[in-house]
């Protein structure tokens, strides 16, 4: 199952943001141990490099977690494309607009995100980290019975 994380459930595990900080970090390790396939628009390392490098004082680590970052996620690539398909929705958020496109480019089935009400026109189910972790339970329950 591949999914697109937003970039604010990114920035709760790295910057440890309570009370989210638990749920977001079963998206990580989900995606560690390839129960699902995560994936990240290229604008979310951006974002979240900026966000670490004001929130950190030591570049050296920024770029590690970057790297870790990188490895364990999928990065999608945003193109020309991209942008114009996210300009022409006219979103209120442009970044969930290009976050949106990057997600139906890269046919995940689900998008992780804090602010589902930032994705109210997607036509990709949209769940906080919180609701997705139930939903697979829900689904394995009913796959054991």
């Amino acid at each position: 199952m591949k999914v697109l994380i937003d970039t604010n459930v990114i920035l709760d595990v790295l910057l440890k943001q309570e009370p989210f900080y638990k749920d977001s970090f079963v998206i990580f390790q989900l995606a560690d141990s390839g129960s699902i396939k995560g994936i990240l628009a290229a604008v979310s390392m951006t974002n979240v490099f900026f966000l670490l490098r004001k929130a950190r004082n030591n570049i050296t680590d920024v770029y590690q977690i970057m790297d870790k970052l990188a490895a364990l996620f999928t990065v999608a690539p945003v193109n020309e494309a991209t942008i114009s398909t996210a300009l022409a929705l006219r979103w209120k958020d442009f970044e969930d607009a290009v976050q949106f496109v990057t997600a139906q480019e890269n046919n995940v089935d689900y998008i992780i995100t804090r602010n589902e009400a930032d994705f109210i026109s997607s036509d990709i189910p949209c769940m906080s980290p919180t609701d997705f972790i139930a939903y697979l339970k829900e689904k394995e329950s009913a796959e054991n019975n």
